[in-house]
């Protein structure tokens, strides 16, 4: 867990109570608090509820954001928070927004509970309770997608009530279309031919964050680090910048992020888990989106998407120092495990979240890659092709 100073959670807790005390009229005075870990910057507190003149619950979970953070940040997640409060209990993802201060980029939420964490039951021995719980995932998200659909415009609204500039603001829709950017000059680093069809699968993919035929919200980061399972089910617990976007994105999302949390019983049987998640979720919205019925346009619109995603992770994980023009030299520089170390300590701000589709595991990148030529095949011959290469030249400059 995050260590936290005595004075910041001091600080943190009584800066809760004044909010809360404020919203109430009386005072609120919170009492126990614990750390929950938190991203690196950001401090996450369990608070229990000592003094209350309102109907709270008996424990809150408070999340501050250091001083120098980007507001717009703060502002997305408070509109995304704020949107998903106002669904239906039923098909709300997570916890509730009980109250929130811009200016001390502070916000209280309801507390899930303990429950289970999903990357605990994904390292489990008992393969059908983990197909239950993979299930249970793509039923969340089903059900999310399902109740949002056609809501963009009240998510807007939110979001223009906050600082210039975090309206069409989405941090991991630049990072895709930056990795796209240098598709070219990174795939040809690795010796890898991107050829025109998959720079078009490329493209198609990016067009998922701003267009695609299933736009629903997203809480953003739907991978197994944040999610909890508890008596009402599955909840997203990071909605640091949600938003609308394709759902074909959310569920590739989670095929590329769950098999990395497997234990070696369940890792032989990744392709029926796979199956589990996106039956379940198709479970949910082929009511709202009959195309999906069709086991082509299911496939196809996961396969670019995760396309996508796994290309993104690489770029995330190839150095910065690499120059992207690199390829056009007549001496092209291989990316080895030195330079991983170097690219890990001069991380940039933009990794500031710490994405469940990030990783510093050459294996579990080779792993992504195999499994993604192995869902292609079948499908798209070229993207199968394209990712059995690259797996095989990320395996041989990293892993041999």
């Amino acid at each position: 867990m995050t260590v936290i100073t005595e004075s910041r959670t001091t600080s943190v807790v009584r800066a809760a109570e004044a909010l809360l005390s404020h919203r109430a009229g009386s005072p609120v005075v919170l009492a126990d608090p614990e750390d929950l870990g938190g991203s690196g910057r950001t401090t996450v507190i369990r608070a229990r509820v000592a003094q209350n003149p309102l109907s709270l619950d008996r424990t809150l979970v408070i999340k501050a954001l250091p001083e120098h953070e980007d507001p717009r940040a703060f502002h997305r997640e408070i509109a995304s928070y704020k949107y998903a409060t106002a669904l239906p209990t039923e098909s709300r993802p997570g916890p509730q927004l009980i109250a929130s201060d811009p200016d001390a980029l502070l916000m209280v939420l309801s507390d899930l509970g303990r429950g289970n964490a999903m990357t605990a039951l994904l390292s489990g021995t008992d393969v059908v309770e983990i197909s239950r719980a993979l299930s249970a995932w793509g039923q969340a998200l089903g059900r999310m997608h399902a109740a949002t659909v056609g809501g963009e415009g009240d998510f807007q609204a939110l979001v223009r009530r906050g600082p210039k500039g975090a309206q069409g603001r989405d941090i991991l829709r630049d990072e895709a279309h930056r990795a796209v950017r240098v598709a070219h000059s990174r795939a040809a680093d690795l010796g890898v031919d991107l050829g025109a069809a998959v720079g078009a699968a490329f493209d198609e993919a990016c067009e998922l964050f701003d267009g695609g035929e299933y736009r629903a919200f997203s809480p953003s980061d739907v991978g197994p680090e944040n999610i909890l399972l508890n008596d009402a089910g599955v909840q997203f617990m990071d909605y640091e910048w949600g938003g609308f976007r394709d759902a074909g994105l959310d569920i590739a999302y989670a095929l590329v992020t769950f098999p990395a949390g497997l234990g070696p019983q369940a890792l032989d049987r990744r392709r029926d888990l796979e199956t589990a998640v996106v039956e379940a979720w198709r479970s949910e919205v082929i009511a709202i989106w009959p195309a999906l019925q069709r086991d082509r346009e299911v496939e196809r619109r996961i396969l670019i998407a995760r396309l996508l995603w796994v290309w993104l992770s690489t770029v995330w994980m190839l150095p910065d120092d690499v120059d992207d023009d690199v390829a056009d030299t007549e001496d092209a520089v291989e990316p080895t495990m030195a330079h991983l170390d170097a690219a890990d300590d001069a991380m940039p701000s933009r990794y500031a979240h710490d994405w469940a589709l990030h990783t510093n595991d050459p294996r579990v990148l080779v792993a992504r890659w195999t499994d993604l030529a192995a869902f292609a095949r079948g499908h798209d011959d070229a993207i199968a092709e394209f990712a059995a290469a690259v797996g095989v030249a990320l395996h041989r400059t990293w892993l041999s």
